[in-house]
């Protein structure tokens, strides 16, 4: 008997197999979304790579090199600082529902949305996941001998607290105190890394003094380019309490501050840590050009990139004149 064949049979099978693995993967792909944009997940190379930088200086200073515990503290960096993304958005999922303005949005998160307000992660999963991610970096960070496990834990929970500080106390304010106060926490972020096998001194100092006038600058310039959405929701940011042209000055006085701090710290790492440190603060110039000139959301997005990849030009320097 010859073979009968059914034009098309592939395509059903398919689209069979299609409907009955669809309710499962769809779901899965909308959950993967939704966690990579509340913990902007392709930043995430930079978090450990800042701790780390932190580490490194006190391997120099302290030795005790070793494979493992750059590990062991690089998901320490990892988990804390995704934690913290985290929280922003828990503790603010009210207050984002009132945005009015998406290109930060779609900078910061890969899949383009609020995963809360937008209903596709709850507020309990959310929290859940916060938890879960500060935890492993707690849990890490108690495996650290005594007293560098305190100090670690100590600037954990000083971090978290600052940040619900700072998302709530924007809310009502006259003076810009929640920035103030809310970026010591990034600041304080690689001196914990310093701290894993490092005690407080002048090199701990000097990475605070350098990082926190760079936070300030990147705050601001955030804040800039988000300023219809914080005008929306009441939170009284940097442009919304002195305007743009205040915000943009601020951003350029923390810059100029940042550029003090930044060759004092390169003058006493050495010449591999000044010239990355200066191939940085070119980039945060001209990003700080860019903010004075234009005074704008727009202007302030097309900063923004220029001055996180300064970021990554610090640690990588920082890195690079233990390493070398």
């Amino acid at each position: 008997m010859p073979r009968v064949y059914i034009k098309g049979s592939g395509e059903i099978c398919n689209l069979f197999l299609g409907a009955a693995v669809y309710p499962i993967i769809h779901p899965m792909r909308e959950t993967f979304a939704a966690l990579a944009d509340l913990t902007r997940i392709h930043f995430f190379f930079v978090w450990p790579l800042l701790f780390c930088s932190g580490l490194a200086l006190a391997f120099q200073n302290y030795g005790g090199f070793s494979w493992e515990l750059v590990g062991r503290a690089a998901l320490i960096g990892l988990f804390g600082f995704e934690a913290g993304l985290v929280l922003n958005d828990y503790v603010d999922r009210e207050y984002d529902r009132r945005d009015v303005d998406s290109s930060l949005t779609r900078y910061w998160r890969p899949f383009r949305a609020r995963p809360i307000p937008e209903g596709k992660i709850s507020p309990r999963a959310a929290f859940a996941l916060f938890i879960a991610l500060a935890g492993a970096a707690a849990a890490l960070a108690a495996t650290l001998p005594i007293p560098h496990n305190l100090s670690v834990l100590g600037i954990m929970g000083y971090s978290y607290l600052v940040e619900y500080f700072y998302q709530t106390k924007k809310r009502r304010q006259t003076l810009p105190f929640a920035q103030v106060v809310g970026r010591t926490d990034f600041a304080l972020f690689p001196v914990a890394g310093y701290l894993v096998i490092g005690n407080p001194d002048m090199t701990a100092l000097f990475i605070f003094l350098f990082f926190y006038p760079w936070a300030l600058a990147h705050l601001a310039a955030n804040d800039i380019a988000d300023v219809a959405n914080d005008r929306a929701r009441g939170m009284a940011t940097i442009p919304v309490l002195y305007g743009m042209r205040g915000a943009a000055a601020w951003v350029a006085g923390c810059a100029a501050t940042h550029a003090v701090t930044a060759a004092a710290f390169g003058l006493a790492l050495g010449p591999v840590a000044l010239a990355g440190f200066l191939a940085g603060l070119a980039l945060l110039a001209g990003a700080a050009c860019l903010i004075l000139r234009g005074k704008s959301p727009a202007a302030a997005m097309q900063a923004l990139p220029l001055i996180h990849a300064t970021l990554i030009v610090y640690a990588v320097a920082i890195i690079a004149t233990v390493a070398l």
